[in-house]
């Protein structure tokens, strides 16, 4: 039985795994960077441990030692969190070694469905669409012009090793091929170590839509529905939704059932998610397996009413799961802003400084998951994500009005975030509409259009506050009877 949860990681997640061990009477151990000393996850955490000093290579991507301090406080069991060694199949595999538990499926899971083509590979068998192109890695111009030429333009030159839109290349004709090759090659070999690259038909109006999927070690599996993932900026999701407002129920069986078999397909354990494209004609293709936690599964667990991180600690502990495909029912509607450290109106880049003002909403349908506090630094070491902010209603239209509300009263001073940018999406007819893709941002967004949005936006609270101001001056003028 696990008694005691090592957990890998920092900021929101470490403190959002934290809370939910403590519910089941677990004890945890943090562990933390010169930087994170102050972190609100290592004052919540029974115990913490500084494990060196701020860039993640020199403290938090230390598997080795966080095994060795695992050991030494004799922790049951290690969870990765997200990124960072969430997805290090070595890793997983040191740490099973070490006999303790990692809350997470086996090295051979994700050692497969880490590298795109394995992924590819691994679910031949089990009739999943897949988008048409070539699933070996290739470097070979002529051939890859001939491939490409065959599925027809435009095509999509994809790092295997890939992930956040590194390695990745839209191809529109034959004459482009040779240099777009030459730089995904490139780019891949710096970003990963790895420059295989594959070539698949270029889906031109995409949903990113992902399913869930949970499974224990007595070979049952379950699917807890979709996210919709489509709003995205860099090839990075910045708003998640679940249900999507496109799939109908046929649809969404048959693409939990498809991601049931990925699931399958590499004997997959514990909490996942299966990543599809879908095309304008609602045709589906598999895309990735993440084999974590995902950042955005706070909507999954509003509209399913299940803890995924309790899903994950029982499974861990050799659990059954205690419902069945049947059992799950979709209820309500839940949204997500991943409210990030970066300018709005200067191409998102990262904002870093002191945090003069934090104060997050709060209320009935409003979640916040977060690792900050005001008066803390925001460091330039690691991903600049501050906090996310859920929010649920009976239907879309009341989650994404609760989800107005919310970042109106959202006060953050001292850096630069997106809940500026998170407005523009809420409010947009695009998006209320439920009409858009992963284009949204490149179809409808600019900085002018929110500089402009902002501007209307202050003009009107100005003159709100004058005719209140006059109001008032003319109460007082009134004249005593």
């Amino acid at each position: 039985m696990i008694q005691k949860i090592l957990v890998a990681n920092r900021g929101e997640i470490a403190l959002r795994v934290m809370k939910t061990a403590r519910a089941m009477g677990i004890k945890t151990v943090a562990v933390y960077s010169e930087i994170d000393r102050n972190a609100p996850h290592v004052r919540f955490a029974d115990e913490a441990v500084l494990i060196g000093p701020p860039p993640s290579n020199q403290s938090y991507l230390r598997g080795d030692y966080i095994i060795e301090v695992a050991k030494k406080l004799k922790v049951d069991a290690i969870h990765p969190g997200y990124g960072f060694l969430s997805e290090n199949a070595e890793f997983a595999e040191k740490v099973e070694k070490s006999g303790i538990t990692f809350i997470g499926p086996k090295s051979h899971a994700i050692r497969v469905m880490g590298s795109k083509l394995a992924a590819k590979d691994a679910v031949k068998s089990y009739d999943i669409p897949m988008v048409p192109g070539i699933d070996e890695a290739i470097t070979d111009v002529e051939k890859a012009t001939r491939i490409a030429k065959e599925i027809g333009f435009p095509i999509l030159i994809k790092a295997s090793a890939g992930g956040g839109g590194k390695g990745m290349r839209v191809v529109e004709k034959a004459s482009e091929l040779k240099d777009q090759m030459k730089r995904a090659i490139s780019e891949a070999e710096n970003a990963f170590g790895d420059g295989a690259v594959f070539i698949e038909k270029y889906v031109a109006s995409p949903r990113h839509i992902e399913i869930q999927v949970l499974a224990d070690t007595h070979g049952n599996i379950v699917h807890l529905f979709e996210r919709e993932c489509s709003i995205q900026r860099r090839h990075q999701k910045v708003v998640e939704e679940a249900p999507s407002a496109v799939l109908t129920p046929n649809l969404r069986q048959k693409m939990g059932e498809a991601a049931v078999k990925v699931a399958k397909a590499c004997d997959y354990v514990g909490a996942g998610t299966v990543e599809f494209l879908l095309d304008e004609a609602h045709n589906f293709y598999f895309l990735e397996m993440n084999t974590r936690l995902q950042v955005e599964h706070p909507v999954t667990e509003w509209i399913t009413g299940i803890d995924l991180v309790a899903q994950q600690i029982k499974v861990a502990n050799g659990e059954t799961l205690s419902f069945s495909q049947d059992e799950l029912k979709i209820k309500g509607h839940a949204l997500e802003l991943r409210v990030y450290a970066e300018d709005s109106l200067q191409n998102f880049m990262p904002s870093v400084g002191t945090l003069e003002v934090y104060r997050p909403p709060s209320g009935k349908n409003i979640r916040m998951d977060d690792g900050f506090e005001e008066g803390m630094e925001v460091p330039i070491q690691y991903d600049p994500m501050l906090a996310k902010l859920i929010t649920y209603g009976k239907d879309r239209s009341e989650a994404i009005q609760n989800m107005v509300e919310a970042i109106s009263k959202f006060e953050v001073k001292g850096v630069s975030t997106t809940l500026p940018f998170g407005k523009f999406v809420f409010e947009h007819e695009a998006f209320k509409s439920g009409n858009f893709d992963t284009h949204f941002v490149k179809n409808y967004y600019s900085e002018e259009k929110l500089q402009e949005q902002m501007q209307l936006e202050a003009a009107l609270a100005a003159k709100v506050a004058l005719r209140l101001y006059l109001k008032d001056t003319e109460k007082i003028r009134l004249p005593k009877h």
